[in-house]
């Protein structure tokens, strides 16, 4: 069992990271166009194996796809991270040519490979891994809905002062500050989280989840990792081990919500083929809005990217 990682910065470490401390795949490669980057990082977390005790080999390479072959699952991390006062869209540009070069190898070397985009603009990348790679969207999608429900849940398990293990949460749309929150569906071990806070409180925590990227990017002077790696190695988990885990991914919509070729945040069923099956929940009224509004949002910017992409043909 073999999964790679492009991009051996800040995301990809910690997902290979996460990847090898919990014994997800045998074998685990680190990539990287950076001189010996990836070689040292992996080299670093083998290294941690006999202090942690795991067994799995973590190997670095310098922009040698052909050590990538025969991966099961790889993770797309490349691209340019955010610096402060730039919007996610702003990278779109720069990152699509990098995910597209980065897609063309990754199919090249692992035909049969299911492919998790990490890489922002996380919605509009993955349409470019989608339209590079020719593969079904159920071997195409990208990370987001779980780190932003991530975020969530640690928000209000600090606002209740319980575990953030007995909160479970469905948040859709757009990654970041279009994306639809869904307190309907949203639960402290099994009672609404209507029940147990305010409306006022709970809007103030929604407001700060959509706004979480951009909250650690104004504290750190850069993207977040240690949370959206481990999100992404948990979405390789469900596929290794065919947990059949229920996340909110970004996926090609293609007629559930009343949507079609659209890339959007949405429940699905994560198991060894990739996205099973998309769970089409019964909205009403304003979350219909909501999630109209983030499809108008992420369109524009995926008929930008094709608007660029016809320029450089």
């Amino acid at each position: 069992m073999k999964v790679t990682v492009v991009g051996a910065g800040n995301v990809g470490a910690t997902c290979a990271d996460v990847l090898a401390t919990r014994e997800i795949a045998n074998e685990i490669v680190l990539v990287d166009i950076k001189e010996g980057f990836a070689e040292g990082k992996a080299l670093d977390i083998w290294q941690k194996a006999p202090i942690i005790g795991y067994d799995s080999r973590t190997v670095g390479v310098t922009n040698d796809y052909a050590r990538t072959a025969g991966s099961e699952v790889v993770v797309i991390t490349s691209g340019l991270p955010r610096k402060p006062g730039m919007s996610r869209d702003d990278l779109i540009s720069t990152n699509a040519g990098i995910v597209k070069s980065v897609t063309e190898q990754v199919v090249k070397h692992s035909p049969n490979a299911i492919i998790i985009i990490v890489s922002n603009p996380l919605d509009v990348m993955t349409y470019q891994a989608h339209l590079t790679s020719g593969l079904d969207r159920t071997k195409v999608f990208g990370m987001a809905g779980i780190l932003d429900t991530a975020r969530y849940r640690a928000f209000l398990a600090e606002a209740l002062n319980v575990s953030p293990k007995d909160i479970q949460a469905v948040l859709m749309g757009g990654h970041g500050d279009t994306m639809v929150p869904l307190p309907r569906y949203t639960t402290v071990g099994g009672i609404p989280v209507t029940e147990l806070i305010g409306k006022e409180e709970l809007d103030a925590i929604v407001q700060r989840t959509a706004v979480g990227g951009g909250e650690l990017v104004k504290l750190m002077g850069t993207s977040a990792w240690y949370a959206p790696g481990a999100a992404a190695a948990q979405m390789v988990e469900a596929i290794v081990r065919d947990q059949r885990r229920v996340f909110p991914v970004c996926v090609k919509l293609e007629g559930e919500y009343g949507m079609d070729g659209v890339y959007l945040g949405a429940p699905v069923i994560l198991g060894k083929n990739g996205i099973e099956k998309v769970i089409e929940l019964q909205l009403n009224d304003d979350e219909k809005a909501l999630l109209e509004t983030s499809r108008g949002h992420v369109k524009e910017v995926m008929d930008a990217l094709d608007k660029m992409n016809k320029a450089n043909a």
